[in-house]
């Protein structure tokens, strides 16, 4: 992979410029949309540089995630149980950013799993998803040092028919009550019904999820649960890949500029209420930033 230095983006910089010239004199360029293109640009440049201080060894500290931290407890309390940890990849196909997301997380799961000795089992919805799980799950066996311990029939497909599958997770925690019950991935409806399941049942819930439809739900019947963009996230908290923790703080990068000037439209909308002299430093602001 590529190792981006300081040099190359400012050379990217001024391509982009001499781009925009160019566009410009032919009149190819609205000035008009101007100020959004500089937002784009420093979007890519701050992930682009977080990237390259990643992987150059710089130190990038991204923030506990409680459920995260809770996969260990939940995984331990199996183990001393002697029951199973129920995993949900969401009902959706691997095309789905939240399921990669959702199978992300499996492997740190099954990697506890190994190391707990505890039997891990993920009936899907999808056989696609069943196929990335095995693989996912036996990788995390044998980084553990225990590949014999894998058992790829715990790993199982179920039905692609929404309520058919929530149907059969709902009957299959009733019996065999698993010690832990962990969803991550994309849920609809069956959200409540999974997790009210689960609590019926007395067993420890992390749930994760970007549907704000269900988020509620889950934070309502679950221990923990990762609110939307924790969720995602996620996969470069426990990853630690470098490309995925430049990329999150380019992006949290970016964030805070558009915060920056949300707010800073919001004081001058206000203060124009104020001082009505204002008004026309208020108009260039929008103007400039809306086009």
């Amino acid at each position: 992979m590529p190792c981006f230095s300081l040099t190359s983006l400012l050379l990217v910089a001024e391509e982009a410029a001499a781009a925009a010239e160019t566009a410009e004199s032919t009149g190819l360029l609205n000035m008009d949309r101007l100020p959004l293109l500089g937002v784009a640009v420093f979007f890519v440049l701050a992930v682009v540089f977080w990237i390259s201080v990643a992987r150059s060894g710089g130190q990038i500290k991204v923030r506990e995630i409680a459920g995260l931290k809770a996969i260990e407890e939940a995984v331990g309390r199996a183990t001393e149980m002697g029951r199973s940890v129920l995993f949900v990849p969401g009902i959706q196909d691997v095309s789905e950013i939240q399921t990669i997301a959702g199978i992300t997380v499996l492997s740190k799961v099954a990697k506890t799993a190994a190391e707990y000795d505890a039997k891990v089992e993920v009936p899907v919805a999808r056989t696609l998803v069943m196929v990335t799980a095995r693989e996912t799950v036996q990788e995390a066996f044998l980084a553990a040092g225990r590949p014999d311990a894998y058992n790829e029939d715990l790993i199982y497909y179920v039905t692609d028919e929404q309520f058919g599958y929530v149907a059969y997770l709902s009957g299959m925690m009733v019996r065999e009550e698993p010690a832990a019950c962990i969803y991550m991935g994309c849920f609809y409806a069956e959200s409540l019904i999974l997790a009210e399941t689960g609590n019926s049942i007395g067993a420890i819930q992390v749930a994760g999820t970007a549907m704000p439809a269900q988020l509620p739900f889950f934070v309502a019947a679950c221990d923990y649960t990762l609110i939307g963009e924790e969720f995602y996230a996620a996969s470069a908290y426990l990853s630690e890949s470098p490309a995925e923790l430049g990329s999150l703080k380019g992006q949290d990068l970016a964030k805070v500029l558009a915060f920056g000037l949300i707010g800073l439209g919001a004081l001058l909308a206000t203060a124009t209420q104020f001082v009505p002299s204002l008004q026309g430093a208020f108009d260039f602001f929008t103007g400039t930033l809306l086009g």
